[in-house]
């Protein structure tokens, strides 16, 4: 079952996943407003897109904006990802839905809406469960993850389980991970795994993700090494080897690059940086992308300006850019 936890601009929000059996457990009940799709659903169970209108009334394009305001409050949710899916679609697209006829229905109105279960376990129970949660999804909890997760009452509301985990033998106590706070606790597999991150790997890990992202850790777990980058939807980071190596502002047209002084190194993250970026146009996630400024300056000022032309980006008056070759 997925839950929203809160929008994201005006097209766009985040989601929370769970298991259907767990969900009393994990899941942090939203208040539920006043209003009259909430009393349909409340007395009618499940129901399609149609018979809410029908109860409602309205244009529909309102009832699909007050639905999905339901949604990001955490009141209701849908059976199916089709919905969910058509809304993202929309957001990117930047188009609003038209209702054609009486029979068109918008794809972000497709399955069943109901509402959210109530929580049904008391606070033992459920600090029990977040905390068994935490030490799966994390290996080594911290004080931050708490914050990360925004639960009631914090990392004070499960600290006692995991105190008595590690009276029992079950996790352990300790400081593994240097910079952060002291109270860490984390499974013996998953302390054995964290040293064997020790070595850097013989090639490059390098991904991308957006700065929204649960996996990226800046801004959450781990302070930004730079003032002023923020975790906003549009912007994208590139990690390698776990590391932040750019951070790519919305719009893509802006990077703050953090290469070592060191070579090797230097020239590693320069080429993975490069790499990525112009595997936006080879995969077909970009048509066209160009590079203006880097750390503030002129593109073509910078270190990493004969790297970005060594993967396929062209110099011109106004940075560099890269196209996608048309197909024959």
């Amino acid at each position: 079952m997925w839950t929203g936890v809160e929008p994201l601009g005006e097209r766009d929000g985040r989601i929370a996943l769970y298991l259907t059996d767990h969900l009393p457990l994990l899941h942090t009940p939203a208040e539920i407003p006043s209003h009259p799709i909430v009393d349909y659903l409340s007395s009618h169970g499940a129901s399609f897109f149609a018979q809410i209108h029908a109860a409602v009334g309205g244009f529909p394009n309102d009832v699909v904006d007050a639905l999905w305001d339901l949604v990001w409050k955490g009141a209701v949710t849908n059976d199916t990802f089709h919905a969910l899916r058509a809304f993202t679609k929309r957001a990117r697209a930047g188009a609003r839905p038209q209702f054609r006829s009486r029979r068109t229905a918008s794809p972000t109105t497709q399955g069943r809406w109901s509402l959210v279960p109530a929580a049904s376990a008391n606070v033992t129970e459920r600090a029990k469960a977040m905390a068994q949660q935490f030490i799966a999804r994390y290996g080594v909890v911290i004080r931050e993850s708490a914050g990360v997760e925004s639960i009631p009452g914090g990392f004070s509301a499960i600290y006692p389980v995991l105190k008595a985990m590690e009276e029992s033998g079950r996790v352990r106590r300790g400081y593994f991970v240097a910079g952060l706070g002291a109270t860490q606790f984390a499974t013996a597999g998953a302390l054995d795994l964290l040293r064997a991150f020790r070595d850097e790997p013989e090639q490059p890990e390098t991904v991308m993700l957006a700065a929204t992202d649960p996996a990226n850790p800046y801004g959450a777990l781990v302070k930004w090494p730079l003032v002023g980058l923020t975790r906003s939807v549009g912007a994208s980071v590139i990690l390698m080897n776990g590391m932040l190596a750019c951070y790519i502002q919305r719009g893509d047209k802006e990077l703050k690059v953090f290469l070592p002084d060191d070579e090797p190194g230097h020239s590693m993250v320069a080429k993975e940086v490069a790499r990525m970026l112009a595997s936006l146009v080879m995969t077909g996630q970009r048509r066209a992308l160009l590079i203006t400024e880097v750390n503030d300056e002129p593109v073509a000022r910078t270190a990493i300006a004969p790297f970005l032309a060594e993967a396929g980006f062209a110099p011109t008056s106004m940075g560099y850019q890269m196209r996608a070759v048309p197909r024959a």
